[in-house]
């Protein structure tokens, strides 16, 4: 699922007739005055699923899988990567950057991955997003070993001491742990087809945070990231959009932008 170039490959699914007509408009797309572009699939004939990238031309039957049916984590790895191969020989020339040498996600229930170990690890314990401080999972215990006094330097933003640091850092970092977690879980983000966004987007490669926002030629408008992330999720991944405050959408768009670190912002860059 292409996520961000314009050009780019987007996955979108269709079994039938009535998903033929293409999705619909995020929530916003109304109150911009914009109409979202829509692109349709080829219908199968004999009611399979059919994948297909949005350069309108590049799509796949997948036999044996019928509409309202979703693939298996190893089918949908399978069909993604055969589309985007093909979209890649057909471009050859595509600004594409190469996939990391990390692993994907397990499968749900196995704990080894397929390679490495991914960059960033695993979610909080309980597996659920959480904001607001230290979890269970992130090192809180560890934190307060390494404090110092506080800093008293009569200014509000001087107020605060290096536990206060410790204990935002590592707050920090249990989000986009958890952002690391729904990118690679397609159940999570709301998926009905099976597809997560890693299948297309390991460690988040070729999502380009730091270039938005920008014209989205997908959209037929100027998007944010978390615009190019709901697109994916309603097309490619067949789900319903978040809500800009969601969990789900703040904790991927840390994660995202986490992958980016060091790189200079450049708004507009296609």
């Amino acid at each position: 699922m292409k996520l961000l170039v314009g050009t780019g490959a987007v996955l979108s699914f269709v079994g039938g007739a009535a998903l033929a007509t293409g999705p619909a408009s995020p929530p916003n797309a109304a109150a911009q005055g914009t109409e979202v572009k829509k692109h349709e699939l080829p219908v199968s004939k004999d009611g399979n699923l059919v994948v297909g990238l949005c350069d309108g031309e590049t799509s796949m039957e997948v036999k044996g899988v019928k509409a309202g049916q979703s693939l298996t984590r190893a089918q949908a790895q399978q069909v993604s990567g055969a589309l985007m191969a093909e979209w890649l020989r057909k471009n050859p020339n595509a600004n594409w950057d190469p996939v990391p040498l990390v692993a994907q996600a397990p499968a749900p229930g196995s704990t080894t991955p397929r390679t490495q170990q991914p960059r960033t690890p695993g979610p909080a314990k309980d597996g659920t997003v959480r904001e607001g401080g230290v979890t269970s999972g992130s090192g809180g215990a560890e934190v307060k070993k390494q404090v110092s006094a506080p800093i008293q330097d009569g200014h509000t933003y001087g107020a605060f001491s290096e536990r206060d640091e410790a204990i935002w850092a590592a707050s920090t970092e249990q989000f986009v742990k958890e952002g690391h977690r729904v990118f690679h879980d397609a159940q999570a983000i709301g998926g009905t087809v099976g597809i997560s966004c890693d299948m297309c987007h390991p460690d988040a490669t070729n999502t380009h945070p730091e270039t938005y926002p920008k014209y989205q030629v997908q959209l037929g408008r100027v998007a944010l990231l978390r615009d190019m992330i709901n697109w994916c999720i309603e097309n490619p991944v067949r789900g319903k959009p978040l809500a800009d405050g969601d969990p789900r959408m703040r904790a991927m768009e840390a994660y995202i932008y986490a992958q980016r670190k060091g790189v200079k912002l450049e708004y507009g860059k296609k």
